[in-house]
């Protein structure tokens, strides 16, 4: 898998704390940076055959059609891109105007990843994105107008002024559209954003945990009614159209980052790149590389396939467990799972798999902390 993180936006969402730059001044610099990287670190995964490229960041779609065949040319060089590789571009709304879809049409692009968040006009100026609710509706029938079918749009809940019926409204645009993959992320607060400049403020209202899990549940239930598998937290696909690249990140398969903050993971270690674009592209066009990098002990690795697989409807295999860390590492996960058993939270299969219940769901990050293991 391979992952291009591009870090350049419009504008600042007021709950985003990825990294990014509003200006686009050394665009060029910066693409020449992430195909020299590609080319020094094109060892860094020992498969050489490239199911899934994704670009991310930032916003992708600022790029030009040409700016972005030349990073999957790039990747071609060095990989074997196979027949049927995923192939997506995370799209704002604003940015899939008529030319710029069809130009996109003769890449290799093949599944559009588009970050709608609310249909409403009044959430989008509140979040501070870049479109509007009217390009949010457009932007789905234009894309698939231009013949992609391979649709996944993001929708945010949880936030002060989405009521329940907006909520709802928001998800039934999404079925009537027959989109058929959709991402869900509950807000929230990080440090040093404008969101949370604006709370500590009083400017707006803080956010409400109540609020989150009751939308979270009407998720669930509104989406399972019209025939989407909840296969992972935050995401929900019709049958056959999981996300490919996300999937095999859940599963633990190894992936290369490229960009600016991007990570990388080949199983026995984890490196990420510098947040920081001008000391990015300054040492890649020295052919030096900005990253730091952290080997991973067993316990690492463990608590790393917990956390991914805890998420899914594959589940914690015991029997990978231990045929891949051993009959100690099983012991302590039973050991330490038997609590949330017993309140419903998870549940056992008779295949061993290990999965959330929808009450698992709502509290997934504090059962993957407790399974963790730092003792070995």
């Amino acid at each position: 898998m391979i992952y291009f993180h591009i870090p350049f936006c419009k504008q600042a969402c007021h709950y985003c704390d990825f990294h990014f730059s509003t200006s686009l001044k050394y665009k060029e610099e910066m693409l020449l940076a992430m195909k020299n990287e590609l080319r020094i670190r094109s060892s860094y995964l020992e498969d050489k055959k490239v199911s899934s490229i994704y670009f991310g960041g930032g916003t992708p779609s600022i790029l030009e059609a040409d700016e972005i065949s030349q990073l999957i040319d790039e990747v071609a060089k060095h990989f074997e891109i196979i027949g049927q590789a995923e192939i997506t571009l995370e799209a704002n709304p604003d940015d899939l105007h008529k030319s710029k879809v069809q130009a996109l049409r003769i890449t290799a692009i093949n599944r559009f990843s588009i970050g709608i968040q609310s249909f409403f006009e009044e959430d989008l100026l509140w979040m501070n994105r870049a479109h509007h609710a009217d390009e949010a509706r457009s932007s789905i029938m234009r894309v698939q107008d231009a013949g992609f079918e391979n649709i996944t749009c993001d929708l945010i809940y949880g936030y002060p002024l989405l009521t329940d019926q907006k909520w709802k409204a928001n998800l039934q645009q999404l079925i009537d559209f027959q989109v058929p993959h959709l991402s869900t992320y509950a807000m929230t607060v990080e440090k040093k954003t404008a969101l949370d400049h604006l709370i500590n403020k009083g400017k707006t209202p803080p956010l409400n945990e109540e609020q989150s899990a009751e939308q979270m549940l009407m998720l669930i239930d509104t989406l399972t009614a019209a025939g989407y598998d909840h296969y992972e937290i935050s995401n929900f696909a019709k049958p056959g159209k999981y996300a490919q690249h996300n999937s095999n990140y859940w599963k633990g398969k190894h992936y290369l980052g490229i960009g600016p903050s991007a990570h990388s993971f080949n199983g026995n270690s984890r490196s990420w790149n510098i947040a920081n674009n001008t000391l990015y592209t300054k040492a890649l066009l020295n052919k030096e590389l900005p990253q730091e990098t952290e080997v991973l002990s067993k316990d690492d690795q463990y608590n790393e396939y917990v956390m991914t697989s805890l998420r899914t409807i594959w589940g914690i295999d015991q029997h990978y467990i231990i045929r891949t860390f051993g009959s100690d590492y099983n012991n302590e996960l039973l050991k330490n799972i038997q609590p949330y058993l017993e309140n419903g939270a998870v549940q056992i299969a008779k295949e061993q798999t290990i999965t959330l219940t929808p009450k698992g769901k709502l509290i997934a990050d504090q059962i993957a902390s407790d399974l963790f293991c730092i003792q070995h």
